[in-house]
This record gives structure tokens, C-alpha cells and sequence, in this order.
């Protein structure tokens, strides 16, 4: 049975570092892309360079989050650890979902609103 705990907390690690990983090079990527469109004087406005970035990080902490989930399975379960894990896990929902908002403009389970 330790063997099992010790391959998922492995796993947990991997999709946590993919999860950093995913918002590193995405905030890359986006300032890359601002950089080259004024270089060549083309109009890239700072909305979708924002707009950018919280897509990067909106996927990363999606990812985050299913990492703390699959920890919670080889955690104690003190009240101490579950806690942590609860605050942690409530952080990044309410960021990821408060980005959500800031870049489609509406709550997810809201309907699209059509332009006549």
C-alpha cells in the first residue's frame, strides 16, 4: 500500500508541474506575441494580451486543482490537512472562476447572449 501513495503523490507532483508549467509558457507565449506584433506596428491591444494570459492561467489552475485532488487521496486525513487542502482548492476555484468572468464577460452557467 505505501507503494500506491507514493506513485499517486508522484502523479499529483507531475499534473502540478505541468500545471506551473502550462501557465509559465503561457504567459510566455501571450508576451511573445504582444512583443511582436508592436515591433511590427500592428495593432495588438493590451485587452487581448490580458486575454491571453488568463487563458494560460485559467487552464493552469484548472489543472492545479485537479492536481489537489488527486493528493487529497494519499493525505492523512487530519482535520489540519483537510482544511489546507479545502482553502487551497476554494483559492483556485474562485480565481479560476472570477477569470472566467473577466474574460468571456458572463458567469459559466449563464447563456450566451446572441447579438441580433
Amino acid at each position: 500500500m505505501p507503494d500506491f501513495r507514493l506513485h499517486i503523490e508522484y502523479i499529483a507532483r507531475i499534473i502540478e508541474a505541468a500545471g506551473v508549467l502550462i501557465i509559465a509558457v503561457g504567459a510566455a507565449i501571450a508576451m511573445i506575441k504582444f512583443v511582436f506584433a508592436l515591433q511590427q506596428n500592428k495593432q495588438r491591444s493590451y485587452k487581448l494580451l490580458r486575454q491571453d494570459l488568463g487563458k494560460a492561467i485559467l487552464l493552469g489552475l484548472e489543472i492545479l486543482v485537479a492536481a489537489d485532488i488527486i493528493a487529497t487521496v494519499v493525505t492523512e486525513p487530519t482535520m489540519e490537512r483537510v482544511l489546507t487542502l479545502g482553502l487551497i482548492v476554494l483559492i483556485r476555484t474562485f480565481l479560476s472562476l472570477s477569470l472566467q468572468v473577466e474574460l468571456e464577460g458572463k458567469f459559466p452557467w449563464q447563456e450566451e447572449k446572441y447579438k441580433s
